[in-house]
């Protein structure tokens, strides 16, 4: 018979492990030696031994899951129960025993970590809910729709809640997406609509651009040419790949008329530009008429001046007023001359012109001689009321004397 510590064959062969609850039967060993029974089933044991201590490890240092861990443990717990192994059976149960709550807290830690992830989550899952709902209402159309999108790959990223949780919150989340997306569609319809309405105005105002690029009616022409800007102003943008088109083609139109007008201006300008170098020499030689001389000479010069101007032609129109303000000056001058020398030879003027100062010099004679009598007489009032009314006469005299003068006599 051979034993060690843990174990023991007897004469039959049959090989015991000791424990705490006496001696248990491993097996039966007729293959060889006692010594080789013990040695086989004792390196069982080590092998037991070894399979706790990578599973200890397993558990310490993976993620292997509670089920897989609490089947291992359970499989190595049966050969230890099935005493098919020489050694100490209860220290291994005691391992297997630590590695069961090394698990169930492994478990318990799982299940607070997973709450606490799935709390985490449903936190960050109502705070997509509340920015896509916002985003909902916006009109920055490029930027909350790339938001948008972004959000769904952020959701995409977070664990999953209980069924009912995350059900109501992707409803909220989708619904959000959703109606950003109707209003979005209707924005850009209705901008489409927009831009083909502008798009239709746009080409009905180039038509009428062009048909009016030949007219010479310029005045009236430049004048519709602004409203036609307006109008297009307020029509607003047509697609992008007509409004370029259209805007060449319109401008386009304008240029052509603009450039004739511009080219005819420019002659008209030239040609005002010499006449009214023309019209101040004629200014110039009809001011050397004054002071008027022989009148029915100056007459006869003034007319022909008078003629060659008319026959120059228009000049600009901020020049005109200098320029016929000369050539007026001048005709006055001759007006006055014609009308002192009617005055002079007309004999029926001239003797009223006589009648009167006669009349004149006749009450200023009488006034001075009333005057000095009632000087004479002491009656001062009296006669400082007649001087007065002397000096009234005399002023009259004097400007009948002057007019006379005209007359020549």
């Amino acid at each position: 018979m051979s034993s060690d510590p843990w174990g023991r064959v007897d004469e039959t062969g049959t090989v015991y492990v000791r424990t705490a609850d006496g001696e248990q039967v491993v097996g039966s060993w007729q293959a060889g030696s006692p010594e080789e029974a013990l040695a086989y089933f004792e390196r069982k044991y080590e092998g037991l031994v070894v399979e706790i201590g990578l599973l200890e490890r397993r558990v310490r240092t993976t993620d292997l899951s509670t089920k897989d861990a609490q089947t291992a443990i359970g499989h190595i717990r049966e050969q230890v129960d099935a005493h098919h192994a020489v050694g100490d059976l209860q220290a291994l149960r005691v391992r297997l025993d630590k590695l069961v709550e090394s698990v169930e807290a492994r478990r318990e830690e799982r299940r607070v970590q997973k709450a606490k992830q799935s709390d985490e989550a449903r936190h960050a899952k109502e705070a997509l809910v509340v920015e896509a709902e916002e985003l909902a209402a916006s009109e920055q159309w490029r930027s909350a729709g790339e938001r948008l999108r972004a959000l769904v790959d952020t959701w995409k990223g977070l664990p999953r809640l209980d069924r009912k949780s995350d059900d109501e919150l992707w409803h909220r989340f989708s619904h959000a997406r959703s109606a950003f997306s109707k209003r979005r569609k209707a924005h850009f319809a209705s901008l489409d609509a927009q831009r083909e309405e502008a798009r239709r105005t746009k080409e009905r105002l180039v038509s009428e651009a062009e048909a009016l690029s030949g007219s010479t009616d310029w005045g009236p022409t430049a004048a519709r040419y602004r409203d036609l800007m307006a109008d297009w102003k307020a029509a607003g943008r047509a697609q992008r790949e007509h409004e370029d088109d259209l805007w060449n083609r319109f401008r386009g139109a304008q240029d052509v008329f603009f450039a004739a007008r511009s080219s005819l201006f420019a002659e008209r300008d030239a040609e005002q530009s010499e006449n009214l170098k023309l019209k101040e020499g004629l200014a110039e030689e009809a001011e050397k008429l004054v002071p008027v001389g022989d009148l029915k000479s100056a007459r006869a010069a003034f007319r022909s001046i008078n003629e060659r101007w008319e026959a120059v032609g228009h000049v600009p129109r901020d020049a005109r007023p200098r320029v016929e303000g000369r050539m007026q000056a001048v005709e006055r001058a001759l007006q006055e001359s014609e009308e002192t020398e009617w005055r002079r030879t007309n004999p029926e003027a001239r003797a009223r012109a006589e009648g009167l100062t006669g009349q004149l010099q006749a009450a200023v004679d009488k006034l001075r001689k009333q005057a000095d009598t009632a000087r004479a007489q002491g009656n001062n009032a009296k006669a400082d009321k007649l001087e007065r009314e002397l000096e009234g006469r005399q002023a009259l005299l004097d400007q009948a004397l002057k007019g006379l003068q005209e007359f020549g006599g």
